[in-house]
């Protein structure tokens, strides 16, 4: 689960969420040809959550998953990838399942779909196989934790992502059911059920939700590792179709470790106006850091997901050729940053 990751120098590819087109012109910005090579041998890499929101998620892993089988690319788990392997419909990723749960609800229309259960399987068995983390004497890769617990109990396993994950999962509701935090949980839920998916309410912190969600987050390290660290937050707020009562933890500012880390998932925002736009609602930890600042105690951890993710928002409010959102890579060692539309910065320490 903990892979080595290539030798020499690399291109870090952030979130691309269904975005093909973003991914193809980032590739021509980092010199690769149509075909994923480099005339200076350069590889690439991608940190997970290749598909869902975009229009064109499983282009986009066929095009990973044909760079992998080729030794041209790695690709760690990222959340949505560890969703699909459970087979768990979420807001954006009805393209994977046989009754397309967006298009039911009028969301992401033009996300094309997979055209049959054979494509399916071939999706789920590329995505089995690819590692939580990548690592070598001076990079780490993850999609949005290292977290020296979960990574290094993850080290010990072979177990199936989909089998370990469920197993995991049932282990944690039984401690809550025995609690009986599962029964208050549920009050909770039952009490507030017509708010808790609409924007517009007036919802409350509900304690026992946020306690349950945090448990489920906290005991399974596969979430920790795939969608980081989580707690109770202190105020709710609205994200991917629901209120949440837990709040991301910027798990860096923990970080010792001298070897540096590259992570996504996080939604960077390439500027303050856009995050006030298009935000999910969700704590903002980036909010008093340049786009281009390493983070951490040790100034040594750097998330590339800069919020392409958001590009469907962007097109529902009319654009289709000039985004704001970015996709973006890392080059390594170099430590510079490049966006698909040709920015390039420094990565540089956080003043």
């Amino acid at each position: 689960m903990i892979a080595t990751l290539f030798p020499g120098s690399l291109d870090i590819v952030g979130d691309v969420h269904g975005e093909f087109h973003a991914l193809q012109e980032l590739l021509s910005r980092l010199g690769y040809s149509v075909h994923g090579e480099h005339p200076q041998g350069r590889r690439l890499v991608f940190v997970g959550d290749l598909c869902d929101r975009g229009p064109h998620s499983p282009q986009v892993i066929r095009l990973v998953q044909e760079l992998v089988s080729r030794d041209l690319a790695q690709c760690v788990l990222g959340n949505h990838e560890l969703n699909l392997l459970c087979q768990s419909p979420k807001e954006g990723n009805g393209w994977y399942f046989d009754r397309n749960h967006d298009h039911h609800e009028g969301k992401f229309q033009d996300a094309v779909s997979l055209a049959d259960t054979a494509e399916r399987d071939v999706v789920r068995q590329f995505l089995a196989t690819l590692p939580l983390g990548l690592e070598r004497d001076d990079l780490r890769i993850t999609h949005a934790a290292w977290h020296g617990p979960s990574i290094d109990t993850t080290r010990g396993i072979s177990q199936p992502v989909a089998e370990l994950y469920r197993r995991l999962d049932a282990e944690t509701r039984a401690k809550a059911q025995a609690t009986g935090l599962t029964e208050r949980a549920d009050i909770e839920a039952r009490q507030w059920a017509l708010r808790l998916k609409d924007p517009e309410a007036v919802v409350p912190l509900l304690e026992n939700i946020g306690r349950m969600d945090e448990a489920l987050q906290m005991n399974n390290f596969l979430r920790v590792i795939t969608s980081g660290v989580e707690r109770l937050a202190q105020v709710p707020f609205y994200s991917s179709g629901k209120w949440r009562m837990v709040d991301r933890v910027a798990w860096w500012d923990d970080y010792q470790d001298d070897i540096s880390v590259i992570v996504g998932h996080y939604w960077r925002w390439p500027s303050r106006a856009l995050q006030q736009k298009y935000s999910r609602g969700e704590r903002d930890l980036f909010a008093d850091a340049e786009p281009n600042t390493w983070m951490g105690a040790r100034q040594n951890v750097f998330c590339t997901d800069f919020s392409v993710g958001a590009r469907f928002k962007e097109r529902a409010c009319g654009a289709f050729t000039q985004f704001e959102t970015r996709l973006a890579a890392v080059r390594w060692p170099e430590r510079e940053l490049v966006y698909e539309n040709g920015e390039r910065s420094t990565i540089s320490a956080r003043q």
